[in-house]
């Protein structure tokens, strides 16, 4: 009997605590992103004409490859349509890779705005050629337009009108741009090793990775800054399976392909690494609650209540969010024997790892391995790297992006969120507290789905907003 009243108790307490979150959700505010680019068809164009010259530049890079003189064909042409930037910066180039400086009127707080010249190679068959720059259908077509040439151009453009009119910055400027970031090279270590040498700190650094995202999430419409705050850490892995080989007339039981079948199939099917809801993913999911759809803004909206529920779900619903409390394995490539009758000696199994602070490198590479060893197989690390550490959202030089987002971009509400990717903005945490990634420009669906694939495009009425929010930052930073 006791036990039938305790849980009685706890239903109840569970339907309180329930009713409780349904009349907060309801009794809160219901709000909309009705953020579009205003319309400046004029500017729009200048800037797309220029993103279209700097498109036809061919910029693939080459992993391990001196590619400098194909960069400096790249210079050449930003010379040309940035006269003023480099007729009255200070110009550094390093192997390809590009530090502009700007004197301010103080060094106290350093703003850096930086991204990358380089593209990845551009196949398959496309609507517009890949380096065609074409201007079409309210769009600059080919490859580097949304990655991110448009971020180049634009803060690029903002320093020339801002030259023009004879500003002077409160705080010094520098404009960074490397032509490795596609294949994680030495390009941007070399300028922050550059920057090291001159003794520089910066107060902000502002890189590509997150950007004005339509739909971040489904069920929640409209635009939204989305500020990246930290990158997760990344190793490739190969996992080998060994044996005896022999005939497939007469197969033996755990063969190498069964052993690695086994293996993903458990990683895949039990939670083998720790979910955890960091500060800035909680900060993400209450400030979108209240832009969405009754279900999630009762979800997101109460994560007192819902949180354990969002953590086991939250993988199985949404692949871009269970990525945001977890470590993730994805796996990409296998290897056995060469003919089907033959029973394979050796089996291969690579597979791409993202780490999660809350259980980073070493931690989740030794799960790994434990789990491979209960299987028989063994385990090789390449291109290792650990996260990188949180902004933190509440300092100065994290709200002066958020200002400057709402001052830029009005009726567009800015989210903090999680890099699941890499970018170059990484090397710049060893000198920097507050390195936020945001593209000031519109990323939806199409851009999304063209970003290192098919027909990659930017629609240009939204380059204006861009060159603005650049030219908003330098004076905001004070």
């Amino acid at each position: 009997m006791a036990v039938l009243w305790c849980l009685l108790g706890l239903l109840c307490v569970i339907l309180l605590a329930l009713l409780a979150a349904v009349i907060r959700t309801l009794l809160g505010p219901k709000k909309r992103s009705d953020y579009v680019p205003v319309p400046d068809p004029a500017r729009a164009m200048v800037y797309a004409e220029k993103l279209s010259r700097m498109v036809r530049v061919d910029t693939v890079s080459v992993p391990d490859t001196n590619q400098r003189e194909k960069f400096l064909q790249f210079h050449r042409v930003l010379e040309e349509l940035f006269p003023l930037v480099h007729q009255r910066l200070e110009k550094t180039e390093i192997d390809g890779n590009l530090l502009f400086f700007w004197k301010g009127k103080s060094s106290q707080k350093p703003l850096v705005l930086m991204s990358h010249q380089d593209v990845v190679p551009a196949e398959g068959e496309w609507i517009h050629p890949p380096f065609s720059g074409d201007i079409a259908d309210g769009k600059v077509w080919g490859r580097g337009t949304s990655d991110t040439k448009c971020s180049v151009m634009a803060f690029f453009q903002a320093a020339e009108e801002l030259l023009a009119e004879g500003y002077v910055p409160e705080n010094d400027v520098y404009l960074s741009s490397s032509c490795t970031e596609e294949w994680a090279g030495d390009g941007c270590p070399k300028l922050v090793a550059e920057m090291k040498k001159r003794g520089v700190r910066p107060f902000l650094v502002v890189d590509e990775g997150g950007g004005i995202i339509t739909e971040p999430i489904k069920g929640i419409p409209g635009n939204f800054a989305m500020l990246g705050v930290f990158e997760k850490g990344k190793a490739d892995v190969l996992l080998r399976a060994t044996s005896n080989g022999g005939h497939a007339s007469a197969p033996k039981a755990h063969s190498p392909i069964a052993r690695l079948a086994d293996f993903v199939h458990e990683v895949e099917t039990k939670p083998v690494f720790k979910r955890r809801m960091s500060r800035e993913v909680s900060a993400m999911f209450e400030t979108l609650a209240p832009y969405a759809s009754f279900p999630l803004r009762l979800v997101f909206g109460n994560l007192w209540l819902f949180r354990p529920v969002l953590l086991k779900v939250l993988p199985m619903i949404s692949a871009q969010g269970g990525a945001m409390i977890r470590t993730t394995v994805a796996f990409t490539m296998q290897s056995g024997s060469d003919a089907f009758n033959v029973m394979p000696q050796e089996a291969t199994l690579g597979a791409n790892l993202r780490f999660i602070p809350h259980q980073g490198m070493k931690e989740s590479l030794a799960v790994l391995e434990k789990l491979a060893k209960k299987h028989k197989l063994t385990m090789e690390v390449f291109h290792a790297s650990d996260y990188t550490e949180p902004a933190d959202i509440t300092c100065d030089a994290f709200r002066t992006v958020e200002r400057t987002v709402a001052q830029t971009f009005p009726g567009c509400p800015s989210s903090p969120y999680v890099m699941t990717g890499a970018t170059d903005s990484r090397f710049y945490q060893d000198i920097c507290d507050c390195v936020v990634r945001f593209a000031p420009v519109v990323y939806g669906p199409e851009q999304m789905q063209g970003m290192h694939g098919l027909n990659e495009t930017i629609e240009y009425s939204c380059l204006p907003g861009a060159v603005d929010f650049y030219k908003n930052l330098i004076g905001n930073v004070r």
